[in-house]
């Protein structure tokens, strides 16, 4: 056995499994899991559970579980949905801890399913049984021998064990990867579908890979995060265990955030939110489905090349050098990469005299072309001082068509060359040389089919960094924000003033905050606001120097512009007078119903840019915090950057550099620059909301930050709070 872990052992390495509801039709695919068992080796007891039948397929078979005579340590149930909570309860008295529900007809057929899964997931908390699926289409452990699955890849001759494990949220998927990589001699430790994630979900399972001494990756196949602190913590653990883990994740063209009340919401999509998780936990994101079946061997590899493991001790770009015996395939991997930020860089002036004293010419250009002068001999030499170099992170081998027919000219050096590299090698293979890459593979080698693959694959892994550290919650910035946030489970018009977020006044479950609270909270966490006075009703006299900006207050209006709720530059006491009523005017017209609770006259600020500042509790990953250019056009320029939250001064320069339409604040053809301290500051104080207990805010947004020569000023703020129990996140 491999685990120690209880729960791991009967998932992964049951010493005894029963097949309730076993078909002894061997064309069914309830009679597929006993077929596969018994084909690829299973050295278990198994136990046909058919009430219709005393044998089935050769094997003796029970009407009811409880009648199995011995241990059972896992239960595959594939019985009519209906059928299903009877199924469990059988295995919670045989005593069996972990069962896989096959059966699909649950959360994915509609409320009635769902209120069967929810009904089924209750249960077995209650019985103390443990639930993969439902909908889940089994678990293969290939190094064990236990292929508990339906699927029908399984019909395949052989397995081919690896130290690549495979958790999947589609069943398709599982036998796609397998098939695949059978094909390229790329072998798989424990592969296993999540089908509903009713119980044991990603994260979970995930962390207990981290434990298993089979794995080194983890891969991940998914379509959604259904339990982002789970997978965090899994993904700190493999980082602490030297492994890696990289996902394939679906959705990444959504439209997100449909309902969101700030201009923060419609930008952060979830699947941006995805990304940032991902990238700030050290999971590595892939682009391409073929990426995620190659990048394995190049993981594994990495895992212990300090330059990838701690990226961050070099300041710029990763970089790549790149050798090849065709110009032109070299050159479609060379274009990739630049697109990934990732620089490809030459051989430098030491680098080129060591080769000419080995009788090797190079010229000192982007890509080291071997193609006229390639020998096996002069390829290899090549390779092994480039890997030896320090002006490169990682070495990408390029062959042509060689590789097809020829591989001892330049497959063969890649792999002596490897033998003792101490950075991340990976060769691309521009023919269709199907022997080859079977021949890396065997190596341990990267190898890639396509350009984009290659280049997707050495991106990732180069731009990874370490897990972010766990948050703790501060008790003491909840005191310091009380006076200004409406309690948990207040009513909509909780706080000073709360109103119902929605378009036009329409009212809905969030609770959206006033703009002199949410300004008022926002100073409270050490964000510098403008000069300001509520004016409840005329006359409209103030001390704020003219000119001066107006808005009206009023919760139910939280996009001010569209509502004509804004003006600026009022020059005296009579523009203002004139300006309410015609923001009066304009606002009931848009929101009839809109509750206004006075105007808010602000100082007049102008500064070297305008900035969006926002904070949003995401739904699959939680706190996320967004810079971005400010203003009108925000939404329109989509210019943005995304982080988890809270933010560390380091994140938010990173953040302040990502986004082109803040570059003027660096200073641009002599012009003065802004105050990048202050943006870096106000940042970190939003994203410190992340910190309260509960996490009870939905939505926070300055837009704009006017970030002056010396300091930045917020001028508009909303705030929205969630309205439902504390989150876990």
């Amino acid at each position: 056995m491999a685990f120690t872990h209880p729960l791991a052992r009967a998932l992964f390495e049951p010493r005894s499994i029963a097949l309730i509801g076993a078909s002894a039709d061997p064309a069914k695919n309830t009679a597929r899991p006993q077929i596969y068992l018994r084909k690829h080796g299973y050295r278990g007891a198994l136990y046909p559970v058919n009430p219709g039948r005393s044998e089935v397929l050769g094997e003796p078979a029970f009407a009811r579980v409880e009648a199995i005579p011995g241990p059972v340590d896992h239960a595959l149930i594939m019985v009519p949905a209906e059928g299903v909570l009877a199924a469990l309860e059988g295995c919670a008295r045989k005593g069996i801890s972990v069962v896989t529900v096959y059966s699909d007809g649950f959360t994915e057929a509609g409320p009635e399913g769902q209120a069967m899964q929810q009904a089924l997931v209750a249960r077995a908390r209650e019985l103390g049984v443990r639930l993969l699926g439902p909908n889940s289409i089994g678990m293969i452990n290939v190094a064990g021998q236990v292929p508990l699955s339906v699927n029908a890849a399984l019909a395949c001759d052989t397995l081919t064990a690896g130290r690549v494990a495979f958790v999947s949220q589609s069943g398709t998927m599982l036998g796609t990867v397998l098939s695949r990589g059978q094909a390229r001699g790329l072998g798989f430790s424990r592969m296993i579908s999540v089908g509903n994630e009713s119980d044991l979900a990603v994260g979970e399972i995930t962390r207990l890979l981290v434990d298993d001494p089979q794995t080194d990756v983890i891969l991940l196949f998914l379509e959604t995060l259904r339990d982002a602190p789970a997978l965090a913590d899994a993904a700190r653990a493999a980082h602490r265990a030297g492994k890696s883990i990289a996902v394939f994740k679906l959705g990444r063209s959504e439209v997100g955030a449909q309902l969101a009340v700030s201009h923060t919401g419609a930008l952060a999509g979830s699947d941006a939110a995805c990304d940032a998780f991902f990238r700030e936990h050290g999971i590595v994101r892939v682009q391409l489905l073929e990426t995620l079946l190659e990048i394995a061997p190049l993981l594994v590899r990495a895992g212990a090349a300090p330059s990838v493991a701690q990226p961050a001790r070099r300041v710029g770009p990763p970089r790549v050098a790149v050798v090849s015996t065709t110009g032109g395939g070299a050159a479609m991997v060379v274009d990739s990469l630049g697109l990934r930020g990732v620089e490809v860089v030459g051989p430098t002036p030491g680098f080129i005299a060591d080769m000419a004293a080995q009788g090797i010419t190079l010229r000192a250009a982007p890509i080291i072309d071997l193609t006229l002068a390639a020998t096996p001999a002069r390829y290899e030499a090549v390779l092994r001082g480039l890997l030896a170099a320090d002006f490169c992170d990682a070495v990408l081998a390029v062959a042509g068509t060689s590789a097809q027919f020829h591989p001892q000219l330049a497959v063969q050096p890649i792999a002596r060359a490897a033998v003792d590299a101490c950075k991340p090698l990976a060769a691309f293979l521009a023919p269709q040389a199907d022997a080859s890459l079977a021949l890396l593979a065997a190596q341990g080698i990267a190898a890639f089919r396509t350009p984009e693959a290659c280049a997707d694959a050495l991106a990732a892994v180069l731009l990874r960094q370490a897990p972010r550290a766990e948050s703790a919650a501060d008790p003491a910035l909840a005191a310091a924000l009380a006076r200004w946030l409406p309690a948990p489970g207040a009513g909509p018009h909780a706080g000073p003033h709360a109103g119902a977020a929605g378009r036009a006044g329409e009212p809905a479950a969030a609770r959206v905050l006033d703009e002199p609270t949410s300004l008022a909270v926002f100073e409270a966490l050490g964000v510098p606001v403008a000069r300001r006075v509520v004016l409840r009703q005329a006359p409209w006299t103030h001390a704020v120097p003219y000119p001066v900006a107006a808005k009206l207050v009023s919760a139910d209006l939280p996009h001010k512009t569209e509502a004509g709720a804004v003006s600026l530059g009022v020059a005296d006491d009579a523009a203002l007078g004139a300006a309410v009523q015609a923001m009066h005017e304009s606002a009931l017209r848009y929101a009839p119903r809109a509750r206004i609770d006075g105007v808010l006259v602000q100082a007049m600020h102008r500064g070297v840019v305008e900035a969006l500042v926002g904070y949003r509790h995401d739904a699959l990953v939680g706190p996320i915090v967004v810079l971005g250019a400010g203003g009108r056009l925000t939404e329109l320029m989509r210019d943005v950057c995304l982080r988890l939250a809270p933010l560390d001064l380091a994140g938010a320069h990173a953040m302040i550099e990502s986004v082109a339409a803040l570059a003027p604040l660096r200073g641009y053809r002599g012009m003065a620059g802004g105050d990048v301290a202050a943006l870096a500051d106000a940042l970190v104080a939003v994203s410190r909301l992340a910190l309260l207990p509960g996490q009870p805010v939905a939505e926070a947004e300055i837009n704009p930050l006017i970030v002056e020569r010396a300091g930045a000023v917020a001028v508009d703020g909303l705030m929205v709070m969630r309205d439902g129990p504390p989150s876990s996140n």
